[in-house]
């Protein structure tokens, strides 16, 4: 079974999705149609939701051997929107980013891999608050096209957990009931469309 719930039948695990061997290249994420997300449980009864607005970023594909594509991010600590202004703020602040010492959460891949079909995962180092550690992404490879504009894109969708305590991410409060206000477990989401470089 795929990674997102889907497999063919003459899909082979490792195989490389004819689709992404004619993509081959070097890519610029185009931020205004990318989406890097995250889900945190609140009071231990509900989600949260939020994003990051501002980021940047390259993707290196090689279609026929995925092991040599290479990733790239850089993520603007103070774009982080979760719809409540206040709680934007917080998490801007010394309890949890610190941007003003922090302004950037940096992705760097060191490892990449096709798990058959049009799902792939790309493991790298995942640096916030100046702690760096291994983060490993399941992606499933949307396809390309070109567009009204004649760019070259190609669309990925990832997604992977991480332990935010693992980065230094612990401030937390107590709950009278039992709990925390703010899980340790976070989801992060990609949507993610790169364009190709001329």
């Amino acid at each position: 079974m795929g990674i997102f719930g889907r497999k063919n039948a003459d899909d082979t695990t490792g195989a490389v999705s004819p689709d992404l061997a004619s993509v081959t290249g070097d890519y610029t994420i185009d931020a205004a149609h990318t989406t890097l997300g995250f889900v945190a449980r609140h009071a231990m009864v509900t989600n949260v939701k939020g994003s990051f607005t501002e980021l940047s970023g390259t993707l290196h594909l090689d279609g026929d051997d995925p092991a040599k594509s290479t990733a790239s991010l850089d993520v603007t600590m103070d774009s982080i929107e979760t719809g409540s202004a206040d709680r934007d703020g917080h998490l801007k602040s010394a309890d949890f980013f610190k941007i003003d010492e922090f302004p950037t959460m940096t992705f760097r891949s060191t490892q990449a891999e096709a798990l058959g079909g049009d799902d792939y995962r790309i493991t790298g180092d995942l640096t916030i608050l100046g702690v760096t550690r291994p983060l490993a992404i399941d992606l499933e490879f949307n396809g390309s096209a070109k567009d009204p504009f004649g760019n070259e894109r190609v669309g990925f969708e990832g997604k992977a957990e991480i332990l935010r305590s693992e980065w230094g991410l612990t401030w937390n409060a107590a709950l009278e009931t039992g709990g925390v206000l703010v899980s340790d477990k976070i989801k992060l989401n990609f949507d993610i469309s790169a364009i190709k470089n001329a």
